[in-house]
């Protein structure tokens, strides 16, 4: 029998239609991979089934009876547990109260909280997932993997039949990305149904049984993933061919742009020294940790570097903001694009715009409102922003399209340099060639592009140089022939390989 099964499912919201006659079904044991573009429904349709959203229409079926669940902690109670690819903790509370939130053990008649026993089952709990963390930390000050290892801990504590899991290892390196496999499969063995939703193609080979595409709210397909080839998903996905080929630049690079010579900035960055020239994209490679993230920030002012130059076409700059780095025309589009990037409760233009305020000033210190409309209506129409309109709150686009919004509002202030961190994280194949090809157009520019990527294909397949950090050290620079996954590894673990010698 089928654990759950959902047919003919539709979902609108105003002005977007989400979901038109989806469908889906899972068994017990088994992993099913939910694919598709960002805008594609899988979030939508999981969130119906998680009693979070209410359907417009269709029905679905929990071991073979009709279910409606009238919110979340009803789905929750029925065995069904979700962990959202944005995190819900409480970055004030422990590990332990942020899994057992709402259920916490009481003593005293019920009038007290029982800490003791609280951080026991935390503990036990942890324990047997081998996750590694002390259930009395609070949770604001672990890192975005092990925040998301917490998440998994606290939908399993709901011994959940059926556990959906959106982007799990967006924020976890390849360890723990094998610690989370090892968990699946355990949890398949005693027969929970697990929905995997993710963008990384080559996970699905590795984890999941069955694989179902969505493309524009509808149903397109549910195929076997051992048997079928990638490059069927994918075409099934976007309805049209994506190449993997190397993108190389239509000239070659120009002069220095961005220079930085000894830079040093906390423990992560220690004496950092690269350049980057005009047209070309400078690909920064290294594990997680290894301070690819925290030299950008501290080029871009965001850290205050304790020593070092910074140099902006041959002239030094004294970079102590980010207001500092704008006007020296470096631009920088953090990992976490809702949290630094966007203003998400407003709407496509404003965040288009906002990093250019002053060129939209009147000299009654007004905003210019027509000017305003049109330059968010180029970016739209240059960028293939898919939204209603420039009126849309940028909450409510796709991944993929919130991460042009943070382009076009870099291209607005028509910076030289721009630092693209993790830039197709969280994206679509379909999605990711679009960005591909959008950051090969700016280096074809004169733009000087520095990318930062966790993804060795991508890095392969984009940079006209590397560079490779371990342990805040540049310890080594690859020309594109050069280059190998197997190179840039030996490179990454460089210092940890002396250092265990």
């Amino acid at each position: 029998m089928l654990l759950v099964e959902a047919k003919d499912i539709y979902k609108s919201f105003p002005g977007v239609r989400a979901l038109a006659g989806a469908r889906f079904e899972l068994m017990p044991g088994e992993v099913h991979a939910l694919m598709g573009e960002n805008g594609a429904g899988k979030s939508t349709l999981m969130k119906i089934l998680a009693g979070i959203y209410t359907r417009d229409s269709g029905e679905i079926r929990y071991d073979g009876a009709l279910v409606d669940f009238a919110g979340p902690r009803e789905a929750q109670q029925a065995g069904i547990g979700i962990i959202h690819q944005e995190l819900q903790l409480m970055n004030h509370l422990t590990v332990a109260q942020n899994i057992f939130i709402g259920r916490e053990p009481k003593r005293a008649f019920g009038l007290l909280l029982d800490d003791d026993r609280l951080n026991r089952d935390a503990s036990a709990l942890l324990a047997h997932l081998n996750i590694g963390i002390d259930p009395r930390t609070v949770v604001g000050g672990l890192t975005v993997a092990r925040q998301q290892m917490v998440e998994i801990a606290k939908a399993l504590s709901f011994n959940s039949r059926i556990l959906i899991m959106d982007e799990p290892t967006a924020a976890l390196n390849n360890a723990e990305i094998a610690e989370l496999f090892k968990m699946i499969r355990e949890l398949k063995g005693r027969g929970v149904g697990i929905i995997y939703i993710s963008h990384k193609m080559d996970e699905l080979k590795q984890i999941a049984d069955r694989v179902t595409v969505l493309r524009d709210g509808e149903y397109v397909g549910t195929v076997d993933a051992a048997t079928t080839s990638m490059a069927t998903i994918i075409g099934m996905m976007v309805g049209r061919t994506i190449s993997d080929e190397r993108l190389v630049g239509a000239n070659a690079p120009g002069e220095v742009v961005l220079d930085v010579r000894h830079l040093e900035c906390g423990p992560l960055v220690r004496d950092v020294s690269f350049s980057v020239r005009r047209g070309e994209i400078l690909g920064f490679a290294g594990l997680m940790g290894a301070g690819r993230t925290e030299v950008a920030r501290a080029v871009f002012g965001a850290d205050r570097p304790q020593s070092g130059e910074i140099h902006v076409h041959g002239k030094k700059c004294a970079i102590r903001t980010p207001e500092h780095a704008v006007v020296a025309g470096i631009g920088y589009l953090s990992e976490d694009r809702k949290r630094f990037g966007l203003a998400l409760g407003m709407d496509v233009e404003a965040n288009v715009v906002m990093s250019n305020l002053s060129r939209y000033l009147s000299f009654a210190g007004f905003l210019k409102a027509e000017p305003m409309r049109r330059a968010a209506e180029k970016f739209i129409r240059m960028l293939n922003i898919r939204t209603p309109s420039a009126a849309q709150e940028v909450r409510l686009l796709s991944g993929g399209n919130q991460q042009k919004v943070v382009v076009a509002k870099w291209l607005d202030r028509d910076c030289d340099v721009l630092f693209f961190d993790e830039p197709t994280r969280g994206i679509d194949v379909g999605a990711k060639a679009e960005i591909y090809k959008l950051l090969r157009t700016l280096a074809d520019q004169g733009k000087a592009i520095v990318m930062i990527s966790s993804e060795l294909p991508e890095i392969l397949r984009m940079s006209d140089r590397i560079v490779v950090m371990c342990e805040g050290r540049i310890t080594g620079e690859l020309a594109p022939e050069q280059a190998t996954q197997e190179r840039i590894m030996e490179l990454a673990t460089q210092r940890e390989a002396a250092k265990a010698a």
